[in-house]
Order: C-alpha cells, then structure tokens, then sequence
C-alpha cells in the first residue's frame, strides 16, 4: 500500500485545489496526506514512499520571497501559505534510508510560447537530491494570476493521482517490495 505525503505551496488556493485532488486520487489505493510547504517535514518519516510537490509557477520557476510578496499584493483575499516557500523547503529537504519515489506539478496560465515550470524545476532538484522519478512533471492551469482554475483542471488533477498511485504500485511490484 502507498503512504504518500503531498506538500504544496499556494497563494490564492489553486495550488493546495489542485493537491487535494490528487490527493483524492492517491487515496483510492493509499495513505495520503496534504501539507502546506510550511509545515511540511525537512527529514520525511520513514514510511513514506511517495512524494509530490506543487507549487504556483512566478517568473518562470519557483517562488521567491520577492514574488510571493508580489502576488500577495495582488490577492484579493488571504494568501494560503504565508510561510517559506517549496523553493527554500526543498533546501532544506534531506532524504533518509530509503528515498522516496517522486513528481512535481504546477499551477500556471496558459500562455503560448511562455518558458518556465515551477514544476519542472521543483522535480530536477528533488532528484539531484538523490530522490528517484516517478513519472514527469504535471501542469495544471489557471484562467489569469489569480485564478480560477481553469474547468475541468480539478477533475484532471484527480486522475492523475491515480495515476501516479497505479505507476507506483507497478514500481514497487516489479521492485518486489
């Protein structure tokens, strides 16, 4: 059975929208928990197998405090992760025993010919750190900056967790484990 631990960061609520989909599509075969970026472990517990970061895309990467100062004055309302970002947060991440299998996705505007994934970049350091892909990285996209999502990004964001938890238990059954 997967143990997975989904972090995300989230300015205006679309990112953690999205991780709490995926969440629910991990969850028909596994253990899952949601975390802000904030309180999110830097060692993970020994029994988590599957990690998945999100995180909104600023400037064509992850967010700085710069940008998440940005954003902030542009929300309308509260800003969701008021604390370190994944950029810091995965500075600080530090695998233990066995690494964890892992993916990273973004919430972004669909922009043609505009480079840059939070996603992408938030993935290549987790396995530089020494954690093995699962599978690559996943964009989900929102109507302007602020959001909404765009419809049917929600229902999107769910079977690709499922998806993620069917590629990990055909991981860990050719693995043996």
């Amino acid at each position: 059975m997967t143990r997975a631990l989904v972090v995300y960061e989230s300015m205006f609520g679309n990112t953690g929208e999205v991780a709490n989909a995926v969440a629910r599509g991990i969850a028909a075969t596994g253990e899952v928990d949601v975390v802000d970026v904030g309180a999110a472990p830097t060692t993970l517990p020994d029994d988590v197998d599957l990690l998945v970061v999100g995180a909104p895309t600023h400037a064509f990467g992850l967010s700085r405090p710069s940008t998440r100062g940005s954003a902030a004055d542009r929300a309308a309302g509260e800003v969701v992760s008021t604390g370190i970002g994944v950029r810091e947060w995965l500075d600080s991440l530090r695998p233990l025993g066995t690494p964890a299998a892992v993916t990273a996705f973004d919430t972004r505007v669909k922009i043609p010919l505009v480079p840059g994934s939070a996603a992408r970049r938030a993935l290549g350091t987790l396995r530089r750190l020494g954690f093995p892909m699962l599978v690559r990285s996943e964009s989900f996209f929102v109507t302007g900056t602020p959001g909404p999502l765009r419809d049917g990004e929600v229902e999107r964001a769910e079977r690709w967790g499922a998806k993620l938890a069917a590629a990990h238990a055909a991981r860990r059954h050719v693995r043996g484990s």
